[in-house]
């Protein structure tokens, strides 16, 4: 059976050869009832445009670039932060008959712009998805912009760019959490940061800091220990705060890898957990779920942000620029086993806030 032409799916539709395009290339100005007839041509002639005309005919490929921080240059790599978006941003590519071209680098190199610069002349994708921490680096953005290809930053950790963002409310959700943890009793919350060039986790801190203030809880810079985002940096905050005298009843790490650090700690100086002492993270990574006691955390919603992000690069392909400003997509709290009321020996020690 031969290939079908889009002159075959015009016909179809009842509709001209140039309608038939704006739809397939995801343009504006196309009445919906238009637009649903067309799709329904598409489908029923199993329609397949051919991309590479249309590339020809294009300065751009039909390509969307995710760029992010490579996993492997770490001690203790993980790729669960890198599999939710590649999912979202391959499925709103699926959606537009687009293609996904990752590309993992790593943030330090001195060359990252030069060969961010080459990466894109050379593939000459239709946008980029740039992840973070490369999203809130000066110089990256730079380097791309120079090139004038569209791109959306994912988790910038700071508002106010140029660029069009897209994000979720770490501050806010935090807040939350400190609030949950200060409503089953825990007056003695500690914090583990995560990354100091991860902007995004450092939000974090400040929701945690919030949430203290708005239960009426005393800041205590002595419950803040300094991580890296790693496993080994989270069990070693971890021993250093559960060694204290008056150690926390509660301990909030700024992302699951640290999270689980914590409860390695804790079970190597036999505290129980939560009976003890509740342990909290960020990202609902799949490790999350697996841990004994099952890990209370938050969940980032980063698949959806992925996708919402290469969805407006592809909406916009025919527009001279991006809109300005941000998109928030908010996370929300998964309640697990590894949090529970403090110990009345431990709530009657550590007193009522002030």
């Amino acid at each position: 059976m031969p290939r079908a032409t889009i002159d075959d799916v015009a016909a179809l539709a009842g509709v001209s050869i140039k309608t038939v395009s704006r739809v397939v290339n995801q343009e504006p100005n196309v009445r919906d009832a238009t637009r649903a007839k067309v799709e329904r041509a598409i489908a029923e002639l199993h329609y397949r445009p051919n991309l590479s005309a249309r590339n020809l005919a294009s300065q751009r490929a039909r390509v969307i670039a995710l760029i992010y921080d490579d996993p492997s240059a770490y001690a203790n790599p993980s790729a669960y932060y890198v599999i939710r978006m590649q999912t979202g941003v391959l499925q709103a590519c699926r959606k537009a008959d687009y293609r996904l071209v990752i590309y993992p680098c790593n943030y330090q190199n001195e060359d990252i712009a030069e060969e961010l610069r080459g990466l894109i002349e050379h593939v000459r994708p239709q946008g980029v998805v740039l992840a973070a921490p490369l999203s809130n680096m000066p110089h990256i953005l730079r380097a791309i912009a120079d090139t004038g290809t569209p791109f959306i930053q994912l988790s910038p950790g700071t508002p106010g760019s140029e660029q069009f963002s897209v994000s979720t409310n770490d501050r806010e959700i935090s807040a939350e959490m400190t609030r949950y943890l200060a409503s089953l009793g825990h007056h003695r919350i500690a914090f583990i940061k995560g990354h100091p060039s991860h902007k995004a986790v450092n939000n974090r801190f400040a929701g945690y800091v919030d949430g203290l203030e708005q239960c009426h809880l005393p800041f205590d810079r002595g419950l803040v220990e300094q991580g890296d985002n790693s496993f080994e940096s989270g069990e070693a905050a971890g021993k250093r705060l559960l060694s204290r005298a008056d150690r926390p009843t509660a301990i909030f790490a700024a992302n699951d890898d640290m999270a689980a650090g914590v409860l390695r700690a804790a079970t190597m100086r036999g505290i129980a957990v939560p009976g003890e002492l509740s342990v909290v993270g960020c990202d609902d990574i799949s490790l999350a779920s697996q841990l004994c006691p099952t890990l209370t955390t938050i969940d980032q919603p980063l698949a959806e942000m992925a996708d919402r992000a290469a969805t407006m690069l592809i909406r916009e392909a025919h527009k001279p620029s991006l809109p300005h400003g941000s998109e928030i997509v908010p996370a929300t709290i998964k309640y697990r086993e590894s949090t529970g009321p403090v110990p009345v020996r431990r709530a009657a020690a550590q007193g009522a806030p002030e």
